[in-house]
């Protein structure tokens, strides 16, 4: 009885090593999208009106050398978490939302690391 509970313990000792490990050593890109300006006209000098604002619910498609390879969409904060295997790639707005096109960020993903960007959507507005 005493060696199943202890072989128990052990096998979830185990699971959550092993999800820790693989948690920390994750891969891809995270960061935040941002448009600018997000008014037209001249903004005063000193004025407390922002330039620029987090690019929300946007869509975006991750392409390599072979394609495409997948697509995510940025929080209401205009930030993102995508997983990808290590190489290089190619990230762009996937929809039509400015009259300019947002990116291509090109981008190279290393191993065991979340790379992290800040990337600039021009609004076009003048």
């Amino acid at each position: 009885m005493w060696l199943r509970i202890g072989i128990v313990n052990l096998l979830f000792l185990t699971v959550c090593v092993s999800v820790t490990l693989s948690e920390s050593g994750s891969t891809g890109i995270t960061g935040v999208i941002i448009a600018a300006p997000i008014r037209p006209g001249p903004i005063k000098k000193d004025s407390e009106s922002p330039k620029q604002a987090p690019l929300p619910n946007a869509t975006f498609s991750v392409t390599s050398d072979n394609g495409a390879v997948t697509r995510f969409t940025t929080d209401p904060n205009g930030r993102f978490r995508v997983s990808l295997e290590p190489g290089r790639y190619v990230v762009s707005l996937a929809e039509n939302r400015f009259p300019k096109p947002c990116g291509p960020f090109e981008i190279s993903v290393e191993t065991g690391k979340m790379t992290n960007v800040e990337w600039r959507c021009d609004t076009g507005m003048r």
